[in-house]
């Protein structure tokens, strides 16, 4: 650590980024907010990230969702599941302007994605409609690529896709009619179509539940050519019990 650094710490203590109670670090968690944060670890989904009970066969597994639903992409991984603490800072970095928070998920995000990053892959994030990156004035899943994206040093393109149309809230959808909301929601930027052709492309966002927003932005990046797709997520909302 600087000098500069060192007294600013010793003016300004870091904090969690949870709950503002002193940390060692900047942009880490304290213990207790540490073991409320329900991080993803284990045997995986290898489609979604949703852990799984057991030991590692030594070979891909995947869960019932993933057996049941068809998944336009190759490899999947969660950092978090989406309850209790982790819940919690999704909110505060969609709807409460911490974007501060972007910088300990990159971290988060990256110690889940090991397994399924490659050589020359191409990040990007799953896109706003215009309409509501105007109201929200940020698209959360773009910061958390670009943190990624510096992270593991791979070409970031944070506007790769496009929202066709204002796609309703998937809030209180089942899964059929997430499905049906977002079919056709997305494409390439008609600019950016060279940047994918015949690459393998990673696609992030901060929650996944069903899946149709990854599927609609994997099949729009399939059309024009990309070789292949995997999806990185900060949490998956996974079934209780």
């Amino acid at each position: 650590m600087g000098l500069q650094a060192a007294l600013l710490h010793m003016v300004y203590p870091p904090q969690c980024v949870a709950c503002d109670a002193m940390v060692s670090s900047d942009f880490g968690l304290c213990g207790n907010c540490w073991r409320e944060t329900p991080f993803v670890a284990g045997l995986v989904c290898d489609l979604c990230g949703t852990p799984l009970p057991g030991q590692d066969p030594g070979h891909p597994v995947q869960c019932d969702d993933c057996l049941t639903i068809a998944r336009p992409w190759s490899h999947g991984r969660a950092a978090m599941l989406y309850r209790d603490q982790a819940r919690d800072m999704v909110l505060k970095l969609k709807h409460g302007d911490r974007l501060d928070l972007a910088r300990p998920a990159g971290g988060w995000l990256m110690r889940a994605a090991q397994p399924i990053l490659q050589p020359g892959m191409l990040i990007a994030p799953v896109p706003l409609h215009w309409l509501r990156l105007l109201r929200r004035r940020y698209n959360q899943s773009a910061l958390l690529s670009a943190q990624v994206a510096r992270l593991s040093g791979l070409e970031h393109c944070p506007d790769l896709l496009q929202r066709r149309r204002n796609t309703h809230s998937q809030e209180g959808k089942d899964r059929d009619g997430r499905f049906a909301n977002m079919s056709d929601s997305i494409r390439v930027h008609p600019r950016r179509r060279a940047r994918v052709e015949g690459r393998q492309v990673l696609l992030v966002d901060d929650v996944m539940t069903s899946g149709a927003t990854l599927a609609a932005a994997a099949e729009a990046c399939l059309a024009v050519g990309a070789a292949g797709i995997c999806v990185l997520v900060l949490c998956r909302v996974a079934k209780e019990g």
